[in-house]
């Protein structure tokens, strides 16, 4: 895996370098005031679901989870936390002896009715709340307000595979095409298929579309 995984990291530099710089700068731009206006206005939401996370279940408030960034740098995205604290082991206990969940896990690399999730944090999950920490993410520039999920670095070799290079030339987003149109109701590979393709042909205008579509999504807890 490291081989592999370095030659997707030159494949991915070599795409993005022949990129117009313009229109990153002008994403760049919208991130940082789109993204200082939610933790703005957002101030009260955040303050009233982390205390919700902490009186509801054991342990910290926030999450980081480790995934791939721009270039294929390792990166670590914040949440509210949404799981048990042990949430590691119960999912190696539950797809040991559980060989339907184990292929749906293969599959999606979620499971539905996923008993390691807390009770708010069903709602948080639901309504996409748990990612507003995701924001600090994209001040600090390891993401953007839209662009495909960031993935795991097993999901980059196993799934994206030659799709890798295109996908990870973009900085990853807390929106994107696959959440605003399928969400959670395709596979990994049909999820690389979608983000491939917003890698190569997006513009401001369609982050402005997505980042609208979204609010309804949110609100109608679609998916996941």
């Amino acid at each position: 895996m490291p081989s592999q995984m370095s030659n997707v990291v030159q494949d991915i530099k070599s795409l993005s370098y022949r990129r117009s710089t313009l229109r990153f700068h002008v994403k760049r731009g919208f991130d940082v005031l789109f993204s200082i206006c939610v933790l703005a206005l957002g101030l009260p939401v955040f303050c009233l679901i982390a205390l919700f996370v902490k009186l509801t279940s054991r342990g910290p408030v926030f999450y980081a989870c480790e995934r791939m960034g721009q270039h294929g740098r390792i990166i670590y995205c914040y949440k509210f936390r949404t799981m048990v604290v042990d949430a590691k082991e119960r999912l190696k206990n539950l797809l040991a002896t559980n060989p339907a969940r184990q292929k749906e896990w293969e599959l999606y690399r979620k499971l539905r009715n996923d008993p390691r999730i807390t009770s708010i944090g069903h709602f948080l999950r639901k309504t996409s709340l748990d990612e507003l920490p995701q924001f600090l993410n994209v001040l600090k520039g390891d993401m953007s307000v839209v662009g495909p999920r960031p993935p795991i670095p097993e999901e980059v070799v196993n799934v994206f595979k030659e799709r890798a290079k295109t996908i990870l030339s973009v900085k990853p987003g807390i929106t994107g095409r696959w959440q605003v149109s399928e969400r959670n109701e395709c596979t990994l590979l049909e999820r690389a298929i979608i983000e491939e393709r917003y890698a190569l042909e997006w513009s401001l205008f369609e982050d402005l579309q997505i980042v609208f579509k979204t609010i309804p999504v949110m609100i109608s807890r679609k998916g996941n």
